[in-house]
């Protein structure tokens, strides 16, 4: 790979910069691609973007930045996209920095702090190598303190037709798959994880394996119908909103009982008497608990070591089920009646079984 340093200034780098939104960011003359398809959106928070400002007016170094050059003419940003935006907006007067004790917008700068800003110098590599050799730089250079996550390098490795039409409807602000699912799902779009959610539900955990396969497809409609269908279940089969609802592996759960005829409203019953249960200590658990009735999803309460040492002392160490002695480590507390049969995480409930007894009977 052919590695070239040149010096770039802020006038030449903003010249032609213009953001057509998805259709790409574009600068230096509408020769470098700002924001190619395995981009992040950008995230720099205000602090971050005007750190950028502040450093180019003292005259600090910049961190160094990294352009590929494209075999059919031109330049695509590899490390340094989230500052090249931020140098732009500034001179395009798309957001305010605080430069001694006043605000300015770029335009309302003296003439020489204007001059100053744009002759200001940037330290780019210039790149040229195979694709590939392109891609692995980009995994494993530092994107200024803001490292990639696994979805924005997947995006990368497999960047394509595909991948631009997914982060149309899953990598943006305020996205449809945010708008019509967003109180479903953890994470960010614009890092990313809304769409690598949706690839691990549709992909049963082969993320990487699905991205191959479809990277080259024209659009990504299949994953965004198939999203939809999940979203349409849950709402369908679970249209009482709770905040426990958010984050859940809906995807996981859809693919499992898609097909199978629920009761919305029997189900309904049983989840808000479960979220009224002092035992059931993992709220979010309910959902899952209900379709496939594994209590290891609910956390049930455990009894306390003082429960556990009142019991063992009232029957003097011995299981009652084997009927031998054991000292207190080699003994396990256990519902006398069982959790889902009613019995309660009581002093009155608790009975002490060697490991043996105790294990036999969960099955375990």
């Amino acid at each position: 790979m052919k590695i070239d340093l040149k010096e770039i200034t802020v006038r030449e780098l903003t010249n032609g910069y213009k953001d057509n939104a998805e259709n790409g960011v574009v600068g230096y003359e509408g020769k470098l691609d700002i924001r190619p398809p395995y981009q992040r959106e950008f995230i720099y928070n205000d602090k971050q973007r005007d750190a950028v400002i502040h450093t180019i007016t003292k005259e600090f170094p910049l961190n160094v930045m990294y352009w590929a050059v494209r075999d059919g003419g031109g330049y695509e940003v590899i490390d340094g996209q989230q500052r090249t935006i931020s140098v732009c907006q500034y001179i395009n007067d798309s957001f305010i920095v605080k430069i001694g004790d006043n605000f300015f917008k770029f335009s309302n700068l003296p003439k020489d702090k204007q001059e100053q800003i744009l002759n200001y110098k940037l330290m780019i590599y210039f790149c040229e190598g195979t694709d590939s050799e392109k891609l692995e730089w980009f995994r494993t250079i530092n994107i200024a303190g803001e490292k990639l996550t696994d979805q924005e390098l997947r995006n990368a490795v497999y960047s394509g037709s595909w991948v631009t039409d997914a982060k149309r409807y899953f990598s943006r602000r305020n996205c449809v798959a945010y708008q019509s699912g967003g109180n479903y799902l953890n994470g960010s779009a614009i890092r990313q994880e809304y769409l690598e959610t949706a690839i691990d539900w549709i992909s049963e955990g082969h993320i990487e394996k699905y991205m191959s396969e479809h990277q080259h497809d024209p659009n990504a409609t299949a994953l965004w119908i198939y999203f939809q269908s999940i979203i349409s279940w849950v709402t369908a089969t679970f249209p009482t909103y709770r905040r426990e609802m958010k984050g859940i592996e809906w995807g996981v759960l859809y693919n499992q009982f898609k097909d199978t005829l629920l009761d919305a409203i029997k189900l309904e019953k049983k989840i808000a008497k479960l979220m009224e249960d002092e035992d059931v200590t993992k709220k979010s658990g309910i959902y899952r608990y209900v379709l496939t009735r594994e209590e290891k999803y609910l956390s049930i309460r455990a009894f306390s070591d003082n429960q556990k040492r009142e019991s063992y002392e009232k029957q003097k160490g011995i299981c009652p089920v084997c009927k031998n002695h054991f000292e207190l480590g080699g003994m396990e507390a256990d519902h006398i009646t069982p959790w889902h049969s009613g019995g309660k995480t009581t002093a009155e409930n608790c009975r002490m079984l060697c490991r043996d007894c105790n294990r036999r009977k969960s099955g375990k």
